[in-house]
């Protein structure tokens, strides 16, 4: 019985011994060197499978990715694009707004293989040159048929005198096809074959030439503190050809020159006028401008792709400027400093007041009658106690801007008990002094400006 047991172990040892081992499979070839198959668009995709992704997603947009980016676009040099492009720019951007959103549109590609080993996933597509050439044509006949119908819409309008209508339609015209503005798109038009996509771009552009938008006041003397003087000018718009309002056209408002807050968006009335409103001035330049022109967005009449707002910068719009002269507020002065009740030789909270507010665009003069703001700084400093050698000074200062005018306070603070340390009390002030001004600097200046620029 025990030579039959053992007997029976080195069987079942042999057997182990015999069993083979499992491994992983071999990486594919076209792991090493991507494949090129004739007629095919291929693309290989890999995510690492570290626990913080979802690995197979991953690999598949990669895939995806690289697999779009062996479609190239071919610009026409009878597309509109070619008639737009300077140096190559318009097209290469263009081309690049395509192959981004190309990858959401990719239909009927499949899957060749797959491999991964603990470490990593990889994913093989391919799709069908012929047959991604077919859908996109078929797409494009769909565009170019809807594209043809707003265009033809826009003849009518425009025929009828009704012009932001017209604009409308073209524009709408225009959205339907931009996927396909490289090409020349050709269409039927009142028994004529036209390049449409050329033909609705000249026509936006000729419907806004006969718009024109000028500004009354051209120029305006302005104060920073432009909320007190309530700034607006107007903007009228007319078809030039005819001399007539041009009424309901959106008008959009910046800045161009300067910096500042102007309400944006505008709607001309029936007699083409709408009132253009600036709330604040920003900046601190001595000249600056605002723009009023026709707002081509508003006009689109809906969000705006990355390809539209492309096409939109090249139209020349109808604007004009408003000039502002701005003129610095001037400020007069009246401070009394002191230290421990005795009037200090160097008015420390002053100069720091009045050079932080000449950087920001502030006037200082001696005339009270001719100033915009009075500044207002009364301190002093008190003693406090001593401890050991240290000397203990408590400093409080009362800050206020006053409108001149009507002598009203508009602003005020406090620089409440700055405590200050120094081996006696003239240098615990100095101390208390230096940490008012940090205090000032840091938490007070930007609030006290707000304020008085409002």
């Amino acid at each position: 019985m025990k030579h039959f047991y053992l007997l029976f172990v080195l069987i079942c040892l042999a057997c182990g011994a015999s069993k083979p081992s499992t491994q992983a499979p071999p990486k594919p070839a076209w792991l090493s060197t991507k494949p090129y198959q004739d007629g095919y668009y291929t693309g290989i995709g890999h995510s690492a499978k570290d626990g913080l992704n979802n690995y197979i997603q991953a690999a598949k947009k990669s895939a995806l990715d690289d697999l779009v980016s062996e479609i190239k676009v071919q610009v026409s040099s009878t597309s509109v694009l070619s008639q737009l492009d300077v140096n190559k720019e318009f097209s290469e951007r263009y081309e690049q707004i395509i192959q981004t959103t190309a990858a959401d549109e990719i239909e009927e590609f499949e899957t060749v293989d797959a491999w991964e080993d603990d470490k990593n996933y990889w994913i093989y597509y391919r799709l069908s040159i012929a047959r991604y050439r077919q859908i996109k044509e078929e797409q494009k006949r769909n565009a170019t048929l809807l594209a043809t119908d707003y265009f033809k819409k826009g003849l009518a309008s425009e025929n009828s005198n009704e012009r932001l209508q017209a604009l409308g339609f073209y524009f709408q015209s225009l959205r339907t096809v931009e996927k396909y503005l490289a090409d020349p798109i050709r269409a039927t038009v009142d028994n004529k074959e036209i390049l449409l996509v050329n033909e609705i771009y000249a026509r936006i552009q000729t419907l806004l030439d006969k718009l024109e938008v000028t500004v009354n006041p051209t120029q305006l003397k302005i104060n920073r503190r432009v909320a007190q003087d309530a700034q607006s000018v107007i903007a009228t718009v007319i078809n030039k050809d005819i001399g007539a309002p041009a009424g309901a056209v959106p008008l959009a408002a910046a800045f161009v020159k300067g910096a500042g807050v102007v309400f944006p968006d505008y709607k001309a009335d029936a007699n083409g006028q709408a009132k253009i409103l600036i709330n604040k001035i920003d900046s601190r330049d001595l000249e600056q401008s605002v723009v009023v022109k026709v707002n081509i967005d508003a006009l689109s009449g809906s969000a705006n792709s990355p390809v539209y707002s492309l096409i939109a910068k090249t139209f020349k719009v109808p604007s004009a400027q408003v000039v502002m002269k701005v003129q610095r507020p001037l400020v007069y002065l009246m401070t009394e400093e002191k230290s421990l009740g005795q009037n200090k030789n160097n008015y420390q909270i002053t100069n720091k007041l009045k050079n932080m507010l000449g950087n920001a665009g502030f006037e200082f003069l001696d005339d009270r009658s001719k100033a915009d703001l009075l500044l207002e700084i009364v301190s002093d400093s008190e003693k406090g106690s001593v401890n050991g050698s240290i000397h203990i000074t408590y400093l409080t200062s009362v800050i206020k801007v006053y409108a001149a005018k009507e002598n009203k306070v508009i602003y005020t603070t406090t620089l409440d008990r700055i405590k200050g340390y120094g081996l006696d009390f003239e240098r615990s002030s100095q101390d208390a002094y230096n940490r008012g001004l940090e205090t000032l600097e840091k938490e007070k200046f930007n609030e006290l400006l707000s304020t008085i620029l409002q």
